[in-house]
Order: structure tokens, then sequence, then C-alpha cells
């Protein structure tokens, strides 16, 4: 008996020294993860989720500067319309087979289905081709100022690459295999939506020499494995699991709990993404009342942004009115063209309404009741949807079932939407290609569906444009001309800011929620 008592404490003894040895980061995410294609979807966590095991040709940095990844050198011709481009060395799926140029080509084209910028850029190729297994070439119809602006694409979507089968799957249908070249390979055998997704170190990649920022550089691993802990929302359990050490990071505390944080032992906040977020409101063009330019005017005039700021972020240090659909602070940020908002009151709103036609058909607005950084935006523009004269519909639900609700075209009354509210990463919005509110190519755009032959000539112009100063140009038409037709409301930016362990360090500045370079001491 003494010897089997003696055993089995051995036993435990290097259990613990094994798990000891295991370094596991574990992070409360921003909202749930559900779908794991993020290519399909625009929802952050699936850009996230695609940072981890998947990687990219190009990527931006924290001053906007786009660098190589993948991609190890590359070459124009003299007339700009062939690109050609040299993989480095190294590259290799997660099944062990190397990455070629054929996988290259297939992801681009899969991409350039579905993101307004790939949509823009793909209007310009001519072909694509993998004349060698480590080289991939791009031929144009005419030359274009946004190939390594597009391919270095930061946010949703991303142009992530994947083996060749799996991206030869319809752009209109998720992906069922997760297998990419990234630093980390996806547990499918361990996810489970709603409680948890884990990620554990890729052994055989092999990073950049260069210092990370944004998404370029080097994304070295420096722990065995990320646990997302999907099933935490709420808030007070948050705090209350940082402070014990049971967590190491909270992405997106609610902002009344940051008084909590700032005096908790052993946290420390920090501010990763100081150009922070924009909040946005999106009308249904398809369907009524928001089928009528008038009426969705009335409702930008409405949604006047101070509201929406103090009702959901609440601390002045952390948000600001921005009257710009581009970030504010950017080189395309303007106010040109949204006095219609800016300079609006809620008398002005009810007399557009009067004058727009409005039949009284109801506004149906989703509202997610587990996403603690939007979740009070809804509430809000009911409000002022009311004020303004609009007869208003609010549903709650999770953000998940919003996500797949604002993909579908049906009417309202059939299961669609009109308004959904959200928010945006500033390099999501900060230009007119990467902005995907401001695609306005019909049932081809991001939902919503706003069709203007306009704008999206003016989004032509600027991808061919080289110079920077007709380019700006560019961007104050094609926003005077959003707000005109109101393809969206911009509800001001807001940054919020990280809770980590004081243990936790290398998070990387501008790349969003991403687990490359951090160390837990």
């Amino acid at each position: 008996m003494n010897g089997r008592i003696l055993a089995a404490a051995a036993l435990v003894l290097l259990v613990s020294a094994v798990n000891a040895q295991d370094k596991v980061l574990r992070v409360v995410p921003h909202s749930n993860l559900s779908i794991l294609d993020p290519i399909w979807t625009t929802q952050f966590m699936a850009r996230n989720h695609g940072y981890m095991i998947y990687d990219t040709l190009f990527g931006t940095d924290e001053k906007n500067q786009v660098k190589p990844q993948m991609v190890e050198k590359w070459t124009v011709s003299p007339d700009q319309r062939l690109w050609t481009f040299t993989l480095r060395p190294g590259l290799e799926f997660h099944d062990g087979k190397p990455v070629s140029g054929e996988d290259v080509t297939a992801s681009l084209e899969r991409w350039g289905k579905r993101d307004a910028m790939g949509q823009t850029l793909m209007k310009f190729v001519e072909r694509m081709d993998a004349p060698a297994p480590n080289t991939f070439r791009i031929f144009l119809r005419e030359p274009c100022g946004i190939m390594l602006e597009a391919l270095g694409k930061p946010s949703s979507n991303v142009p992530f690459i994947m083996p060749k089968r799996v991206a030869e799957t319809p752009a209109d249908k998720q992906i069922e295999e997760h297998i990419g070249s990234g630093p980390y390979v996806f547990k499918r055998d361990e996810f489970k939506p709603g409680d948890k997704a884990v990620y554990v170190k890729n052994t055989k990649y092999v990073p950049r020499k260069e210092t990370p920022s944004g998404t370029t550089g080097g994304k070295n691993v420096y722990v065995d494995r990320v646990e997302w802990n999907l099933a935490l929302r709420d808030a007070q359990a948050q705090v209350n699991a940082l402070a014990k050490g049971e967590v190491d990071i909270l992405e997106r505390p609610a902002f009344e709990s940051y008084e909590q944080l700032k005096k908790a032992d052993g946290v420390v906040l920090v501010n990763k993404d100081p150009l922070g977020f924009q909040y946005m409101g999106r009308f249904n063009h398809l369907h009524p009342p928001f089928n009528n330019p008038k009426v969705r005017q009335a409702a930008i005039a409405a949604m006047q942004q101070e509201p929406f700021l103090r009702a959901q972020v609440g601390v002045k240090e952390f948000y600001k009115s921005c009257a710009s659909m581009y970030t504010c602070g950017t080189p395309y940020g303007t106010s040109k063209g949204s006095d219609i908002q800016s300079k609006s009151n809620m008398k002005k709103a009810q007399e557009m309404l009067k004058a727009s036609g409005y039949d009284g058909t109801p506004v149906v607005i989703l509202k997610p009741t587990d996403l603690a950084a939007i979740q009070k935006l809804p509430d809000v523009a009911a409000q002022l949807l009311r004020q303004a004269g609009f007869k208003v519909d609010l549903q709650a639900m999770d953000w998940n079932t919003v996500v797949s609700r604002r993909a579908k075209k049906e009417a309202p009354a059939q299961g669609g939407w009109n308004i959904f509210l959200t928010a945006w990463l500033a390099p999501d919005v900060w230009s007119p290609l990467t902005n995907a509110a401001l695609g306005a190519a019909g049932e081809k755009s991001w939902f919503g569906w706003p069709s203007d032959q306009q704008i999206e000539k003016l989004r032509d112009q600027f991808a061919r444009e080289t110079d920077d100063g007709k380019r700006k140009a560019l961007a104050e038409q094609i926003q005077v001309r959003a707000f005109e037709i109101g393809t969206h409301a911009p509800l001001g930016e807001y940054v919020n800011p990280y809770a980590t362990r004081k243990n936790i360090s290398g998070l990387v500045t501008g790349s969003g929620d991403t687990y490359w370079n951090v160390k837990k001491n």
C-alpha cells in the first residue's frame, strides 16, 4: 500500500512538473467565436482566429506602412502590369506541406470575391499564375495603385493564405478545414463554441527577423498554448478572474470596469491600439424604409454621436466625436460632407423625416445582448430614431445571431433587418477601399448592399491613382457622396484598453487582437 501511495505521489509531482513547464496564455476575448472562416465574414473574432493560424503575404505596421511577410521579394514590369512575387523559404502548412504559389493564387481568388478591397483589386486583375513552386504572378489589365495595400490589408477581410484545396471552397460557403501556415495550430478537437478555443505553438513556424509592428515583423511564439475563454461573459466575473490570476488577459473590459481594474493588484491596462475603433450604424438599403435615401439621411441626422459615446463608453478620456467616415487622425480623415450629421439636431431630423415620405414602416434594429463593447448602441439608436418620428422594433439576440442574421437579404418581416450597429478597428475604415461600408456595388457589397454608380466610379479612380494628393481629393469626394446617399452613420471613435496581469508583456502595438510576441513571465 505504501508503495502505491508513493508511486501515486510521484505521478502527481511528475504531472505538476510537466504542467509547470507548459506556458499557457489564458485570454478572455471580446466576444464568442463560432464562425471559423475569416474570408466568409468580416466578424472580428473570425479575423483574430485567422491571425492565429494563417499567415499573410504582406502586413501593415503601426505607422500604416506595408511590409513583406510571406513574400521575400517582388518585381514590377516597366508598364506596371506584371507583378512577380517570390515566397520566402521555410513556409509550411500545419499538415507538413510546403506553401506554394498555387495556394496563394487560389486564396487570393476566393478573398477577391468576398472582400470590398479585394473586389476592387480584382477589377484590374487579368489573370494569376504560379510559374514555380515558390513564385506567383499577377497580370493586370491596367496599372493600379493599391496592389501592396490590398495584399497587406491588416483587417477584415484579411487575405489569409490557405491550402489550395481549402481555398477552392466556393466563396459563399464556409470552409470546413482549418489549416494554415501561421504561428499557431488550431485544436479543432478542443473547440467548443461558447466555451473555449485552443491554439498550440507551431514549432515549425519560421518567423521573420524584423521587429514586430502592427501585422508585420517577426511572429515569435513564447507560450506553448493559448486558451480563449469564450464562456466568461459577465463583466464582474471577468474582473474577478483577472484579479485572482485565473486568466491573463481581458481583451475588451466593460468600460464601467476600468476603475476596479486600475485598483486591482497585479493588473495593468495596456492601450495597444491607440487609433482605436469607430462605431457605425448600418442601414439595409434593400427594404423599406431605408430603400429611400431621404429616409436614410433623416436617420443620420437624428443619430448624433455624443449620445452613443456617452452611453456606451461613458469614460470621457476613452472617446471622441469624429465627423469622418475614415479614421480621424489618419491621412484620409476629413469632415467634408458630414454637416448632415455633425451640424444637425433633432428638430432638423424631424423635419427631414416628414419631408422624406416615410410611411411609418417599423425599423427593425438588431441588439446583441452578449457583446459589452456595443450592446448599448442599439438602445440609443432606438431612442433617437423614435424622437425623430420613426417607429422602432428593437429585437434582442446574441452577437452570433446578429452576425448570421445581418447576412440575410430577406425583408425584416421574414427574418431580415433594417439597422445593426457595430465597431471597426481603425485600419478597417481608414481608406475608401478598406472601409467595407463604402462599397456600393449592390448585392456584391457588404451587408446593407448599397448601390451607387458614382461611388463605385470614384473608388475605381482612387484605386488607379498613385498621387497622394489626388487620392486624398478622391477620398473626400467619396465621403461627400456617401453622406448624400446615406451608406451608413459613423458614430464616433473610442479606445478600449486591454487589462492584463503584470507578468504579461510583448503585446504588439497596432495589431488588433493578436498573440504572437507575447510573453508570460
